[in-house]
């Protein structure tokens, strides 16, 4: 493209402190170097991540920031030694990556790369140490190594899942966090409950009700949805959630209601909130002998698990994930390719859409605890 090796000035919406509306932008943003791509940003959606770092409580606040990491665009140019991605190709930016060279990438196990794996707290590119984006030669800070909250972004290439392009960006780029998150979590890589199981949710935001549609697709007879908005509860029922527990409607811990419920506990929990309450609660709400319990959530960084090691030694299990035990690059295009096959629904995740100059509506629709994820068009 014409802009290859040039400074591009575009939009972005610039994160000045922490809890304040973000601001619309004119940045640089600088061509990519080794290794790295830019991507022109079609569509972008706004994940409780996103949220959690704007409002930077219980973690590292760093800003000025560009936020954004759930997206799906176009490449606009590659940088030095980058082979398999060429100007054109419809790809989707990665809040984590695949080296394909370190022992993770090389494990079938794991997909936690050691040079690209999630870190909140990095606001410059790995290769030099410095931001791409500035406002008058003043740097702002790279998130997640994606930063889609912008017109162009650039980004590690082993953070950029190559995908059909006939694929429709507005729906599948929901694939780069979220859905793969919840899809991945339940019936494929992780909690894996078997044909006529019982499994808890705890939080019915997008992810967990993704989790509750793989849940329902592995057949399990009874999806018990936890969550302290009732609102939610109606939606729900939609993704498969069969039964729901508030624990404010209780006096006892919610790991006991549902203990009583289902008559010694569920077979598998997944916690998809990042309260360490509601993680502990999944953990001793499962059955001994074979219960698991999966950790989603992100928690706040002094947060501490605590549990009697006694509920170890009866043979519960305790499990984490991180993006459904996807590897990004090697298994996110099958993903969509399954969207694609009409194998996995996306669309009825998708509840709002916004234009871009209107962003901070869909952060006051996430934090009034309304729909599930908001679209935001990059080019309205």
């Amino acid at each position: 493209m014409s802009t290859a090796g040039q400074v591009i000035r575009c939009k972005a919406a610039v994160a000045w402190e922490s809890g304040k509306p973000l601001s619309i932008e004119e940045v640089e943003v600088a061509p990519p170097q080794k290794n790295e791509v830019r991507i022109k940003i079609l569509f972008t959606s706004l994940c409780h991540t996103d949220v959690y770092f704007w409002d930077a409580k219980g973690q590292n606040p760093l800003f000025p920031r560009i936020l954004g990491h759930e997206a799906g665009g176009i490449v606009e140019s590659v940088g030095e030694g980058v082979t398999d991605l060429e100007p054109g190709d419809h790809v989707l930016p990665i809040f984590t990556g695949e080296c394909k060279e370190c022992a993770h990438c090389l494990s079938e196990e794991s997909n936690m790369c050691d040079l690209l794996r999630i870190n909140t707290d990095r606001g410059e590119m790995i290769h030099d140490g410095k931001s791409r984006f500035s406002i008058n030669g003043k740097p702002i800070y790279h998130f997640l190594g994606t930063s889609t909250f912008s017109e162009y972004t650039v980004v590690h290439v082993g953070q950029v899942a190559k995908i059909n392009p006939e694929a429709p960006l507005d729906k599948v780029c929901v694939l780069s966090c979220g859905m793969s998150t919840g899809s991945g979590l339940v019936p494929l890589n992780v909690a894996k409950p078997k044909k006529g199981q019982s499994v808890a949710i705890f939080g019915l935001g997008a992810v967990g009700l993704a989790a509750a549609e793989g849940a329902r697709v592995s057949g399990a007879s009874r999806i018990i949805g936890v969550d302290l908005n009732p609102s939610r509860f109606e939606q729900a029922k939609k993704f498969g959630v069969t039964e729901f527990v508030n624990p404010k409607d209780h006096d006892k811990p919610v790991q006991e209601v549902i203990v009583e419920m289902t008559g010694g506990g569920v077979d598998r929990s997944v916690e998809c909130t990042g309260s360490i309450q509601a993680m502990i609660s999944a953990f001793e709400c499962v059955h001994d002998g074979w219960g698991v319990a999966v950790l989603v959530g992100v928690p706040n960084k002094d947060d501490a698990f605590k549990t009697h090691p006694v509920n170890l030694l009866n043979e519960r299990t305790l499990k984490g994930t991180f993006f459904g035990n996807y590897k990004p690059r090697t298994d996110i295009p099958a993903v969509v390719e399954k969207y694609m096959n009409k194998e996995l629904e996306l669309d009825k995740f998708i509840t709002h859409s916004v234009p871009f100059s209107e962003i901070n509506k869909a952060f006051e629709l996430m934090l009034a605890g309304e729909g599930l994820r908001c679209m935001i068009r990059m080019d309205a």
